[in-house]
C-alpha cells in the first residue's frame, strides 16, 4: 500500500508536525509513504517539494486573496500528478491545503484517478476563508458579509460566499473522505458542505516514547530553572496570534494572589508578544521557538502545569505532549479540548473566556499537590492508550484498506 501526504510543510506548524508524526507512524508499520509539501524543512528523502516557484506560488496566490479568494491563481497544484509519488500512490491523504501552496480548484483532477482521504486540522475546508469561526455560524448556510475578513487566513474583499460555494462545487466532483481529529470538529464537518462526505474521527497520534515522564528535577536543572518554585508552561508557535489567547493568560496570571506569583516561574515556548510579562510581578523565562521533540520533552516534564489559554482550537498537538509528559493541564472549554482536558481527571476545564475562571483552576491545582499526582498519572495513561502514534497509524490503515477494497469491489 502506497499512501501519498500533502500538506503544507512537513516539520513546521501543528498541522504540518501531525502529518509527519502520522507518515513515521506509518513507515513503522510497513505501509510506503510520502510527502509533497508546500515548503521543505526537513532532509527526508520521503518528502519532496511540490514546486520550486515557492515565492512566485505565493506572490500569485496574494493576486488572488486581494480580490478576497484565496488560493485560486497557484497554477502548479496541477503538475503534482506528474510527479512519480502521486503516479505510484494508491491513495492521497491531504492535509492543511491552505498556505499559499495549493489550488483547491484541483481536487476534482488530483481524485479523479486515486481516492483521497482529507485529514481536517481545522475548519478552513468548509468556510468563507477562516481557519477557525469563533462564534460565527454562517458557513453552515453560505457565509457572506463576514463579520471578520481579518481571521487567518486574512482576506482584504468580502467574497467569502463565492468561496464558499467553489468549496461545495469542487467537493461535489472529488472524490474524498473526511478525517478529523476531534469529535468536535467531526460534528462541525456533519453540518457543513461536506456533510454528504463519509466522516471519520482519528486523533493525532503523539510519538509517546519520546513525550514522556522525565525526572522534573534534572530537566529543571538542564533548563536552569529555579527548583524550589512551581513552574507554569506555555508553549505555541505564535503567542501573538490573537486566537491563541495570550491576553487572557495575562489577565488570569495578574489576578493571581501576590503571594502566589513570589513561587511562580512562568516557562514560555514559542514566540510571544512584545511586553507580555512585564507588570506580571512574575518570574519568566522564555526559550522561544523549540522544534526538537526531545528538548519539548524537557520543557514540559519540568513544569508543575500547563496552560493553555486558547480562544478556539482543533485538538491541540501542545496538550497532549504535556499530556503525555504527565503534566496536569488547565484551558478553555472551547472546540475539542474538552476531549483532552477532562475536569478532575487530566486538568482544569475554565469556561471560555474567563480569566478569572483560569485563574482559579490554576490556583485549585497548585495548592493540591495529591490531585495533581494523581492527574499526572490520569493524562498519561490516557496519551498512552488513546493517542499514541501507533494507534492513529493504525486507524488510518484501517480506513486506507476500507477505502481500497470499496474501490476494487466498484
Amino acid at each position: 500500500m502506497k499512501i501519498l501526504q500533502i500538506n503544507a510543510c512537513d516539520i513546521s506548524g501543528g498541522a504540518s508536525i501531525a502529518g509527519y508524526r502520522l507518515h513515521q507512524g506509518l513507515c513503522k508499520k510497513g505501509v510506503d509513504s510520502k510527502i509533497l509539501v508546500g515548503q521543505k524543512q526537513s532532509g527526508d528523502r520521503h518528502v519532496d517539494q511540490i514546486s520550486k516557484r515557492r515565492y512566485i506560488n505565493k506572490a500569485l496566490s496574494r493576486i488572488s486573496a486581494s480580490f478576497g479568494l484565496h488560493y485560486l491563481s497557484i497554477p502548479d497544484t496541477w503538475q503534482i500528478k506528474k510527479h512519480a509519488f502521486y503516479q505510484t500512490a494508491d491513495i492521497l491523504n491531504l492535509h492543511n491545503l491552505h498556505g499559499e501552496y495549493f489550488n483547491y480548484l484541483a481536487l476534482s483532477a488530483l481524485t479523479a484517478d486515486i481516492p483521497a482521504v482529507y485529514t481536517l486540522h481545522d475548519m478552513w475546508s468548509f468556510t468563507g476563508h477562516c481557519a477557525y469561526s469563533f462564534n460565527c455560524e454562517k458557513w453552515q448556510s453560505g457565509c457572506g458579509n463576514c463579520p471578520n475578513l481579518s481571521t487567518y487566513p486574512a482576506v482584504k474583499i468580502d467574497n467569502t460566499y463565492f468561496e464558499w460555494r467553489l468549496k461545495k462545487w469542487i467537493y461535489q466532483q472529488s472524490e474524498l473522505t473526511i478525517v478529523t481529529p476531534s469529535q468536535w470538529l467531526k460534528k462541525q464537518t456533519e453540518r457543513s458542505i461536506l456533510h454528504k462526505k463519509k466522516i471519520y474521527c482519528i486523533p493525532n497520534g503523539i510519538p509517546t516514547n519520546v513525550f514522556q515522564p522525565l525526572d522534573a528535577q534534572v530537566c529543571r536543572n538542564v533548563l536552569d530553572l529555579p527548583q524550589d518554585k512551581y513552574i507554569l508552561a506555555i508553549a505555541a508557535q505564535n503567542l501573538k496570534d490573537y486566537r491563541k489567547g495570550s491576553d487572557l493568560l495575562q489577565d488570569a496570571l495578574n489576578q493571581l494572589p501576590s503571594s502566589l506569583k513570589k513561587e511562580i516561574c512562568l516557562l514560555i515556548l514559542g514566540n510571544q508578544p512584545d511586553n507580555f510579562a512585564e507588570d506580571l510581578n512574575i518570574q519568566t523565562i522564555s526559550l522561544g521557538y523549540v522544534s526538537g521533540d526531545r528538548l519539548k520533552a524537557v520543557f514540559y516534564s519540568a513544569a508543575d502545569l500547563f496552560i493553555c489559554p486558547t480562544r478556539a482550537d482543533n485538538l491541540p498537538l501542545v496538550l497532549q505532549e504535556a499530556m503525555a509528559c504527565g503534566v496536569p493541564l488547565v484551558s478553555f472549554d472551547v472546540g475539542g479540548v474538552p476531549e483532552l482536558v477532562r475536569p478532575e481527571i487530566t486538568g482544569y476545564l475554565a469556561n471560555p473566556e474567563d480569566p478569572q475562571d483560569l485563574c482559579n483552576g490554576i490556583v485549585q491545582l497548585l495548592e493540591n499537590k495529591t490531585l495533581r499526582k494523581q492527574m499526572s498519572q490520569h493524562c498519561r495513561h490516557t496519551a498512552d492508550t488513546e493517542y499514541s502514534v501507533e494507534i492513529q497509524a493504525q486507524h488510518y490503515i484501517k480506513l486506507y484498506q476500507q477505502i481500497l477494497q470499496q474501490n476494487t469491489t466498484i
